[in-house]
């Protein structure tokens, strides 16, 4: 569940501050489920804007603000994905690119998965064509789509319902047969289970004493796992996800761990963390922060991660969220080490190998 409400000045001003010799969070003014991918010289992002599909190019994430974008689709006056674009990514697989996004006809309800092809080098210019819903047999609600390949299979993850009605999010998991058509049953891999993860609690939209069955139409509480992103070490896959409700201060990423190899489709292939491993830091002004993605400096000797999060407490789901990076390493046991959020107008190095 997403929502965008209006943009403060104080993320403005801190997006102001951002200098020729260093990287300075936040990257832009506004955006939520920010997505980057590396090809060639060039990083090209991605976040969501809830009316199009915009691609920024940029040779250095520090200088994301001043990049090259442009908005590659707009979706149709009415239909199934005509509403509500939520956390598009692109990715290049077997030689073409693809966007996968979340969209609906108007209803949160009818929120589903489709992807674009496009088979330009540069996805900035070229032809993109719907492809059509990604959806396993079951097409149910779905959002946060990510895909990846393990050997010569690729698999994709998304969040969805286990029913027709809300109230919990899970993780899934579903081979691919090709980039937009489901092979199989859908696995689900991750729910709701622990204290941070079912932070949740919703407003009543409606007052109970005028309409006594509004609290039976909407849900007075979510449990949420979403926003699925894979970082790869050592042999291993990390599915690095976001919990709780995004409308709470306490949005947080925990971890799902598996071995490179293994059966993906397996649910006991997959183990999950027991606390988080990325959360919010009132003293830096960074709440709710969440739907991580990696990538690494120019010359390949660092690690990045990319994320949004809040500059105040109470911001919720909005467009007041907007994109974060900062370096991240990794323990003597190979896992991850995000360590805690950078502050907003904090310069810190800039990654390995950017060219100013």
């Amino acid at each position: 569940m997403k929502r965008f409400p209006a943009l403060p000045a104080t993320i403005l001003l801190a997006c102001g501050a951002l200098s020729a010799q260093a990287l300075v969070n936040p990257l832009l003014p506004s955006g939520a489920d920010p997505w980057v991918t590396q090809r060639g010289d060039f990083y090209y992002y991605m976040n969501t804007t809830g009316s199009s599909l915009t691609i920024w190019k940029t040779r250095s994430m520090a200088d994301l603000a001043q990049a090259e974008k442009k908005v590659v689709w707009r979706p149709p006056a009415s239909g199934p994905y005509s509403r509500d674009i939520w956390a598009p990514e692109l990715h290049f697989l077997r030689g073409k690119w693809y966007i996968y996004f979340a969209a609906d006809a108007g209803t949160n309800a009818s929120h589903r998965l489709w992807v674009l092809e496009n088979d330009a080098a540069d996805p900035l210019s070229g032809e993109w064509r719907m492809k059509g819903k990604v959806t396993d047999a079951t097409d149910r609600w779905a959002i946060d789509a990510t895909v990846f390949e393990d050997g010569p299979r690729l698999f994709m993850i998304w969040s969805g319902w286990p029913a027709d009605a809300n109230g919990t999010q899970n993780l899934y998991i579903a081979e691919l047969a090709d980039p937009w058509t489901v092979k199989g049953a859908r696995v689900r891999i991750s729910s709701p289970e622990f204290p941070w993860e079912k932070v949740g609690d919703l407003k009543p939209r409606r007052d109970p004493d005028e309409n006594p069955g509004a609290n039976l139409l909407d849900p007075l509480h979510v449990d949420v796992n979403e926003g699925p992103e894979i970082l790869r070490h050592g042999g291993r896959i990390f599915l690095i996800y976001s919990a709780a409700g995004c409308w709470t201060d306490n949005y947080s990423m925990g971890m799902l761990t598996a071995q490179a190899g293994n059966d993906l489709l397996d649910p006991a292939s997959w183990k999950k963390s027991p606390l988080p491993v990325f959360w919010q830091s009132p003293k830096e002004g960074a709440f709710a922060p969440g739907h991580g993605s990696f990538f690494r400096s120019p010359d390949g000797t660092e690690d990045w991660m990319l994320y949004h999060a809040n500059a105040e407490a109470g911001q919720g789901c909005g467009n007041r969220r907007a994109p974060r990076a900062q370096r991240f390493t990794w323990k003597a046991d190979g896992t991850p080490d995000f360590g805690k959020p950078i502050g907003a107008g904090v310069p810190v190095a800039r990654p390995s190998g950017d060219k100013e």
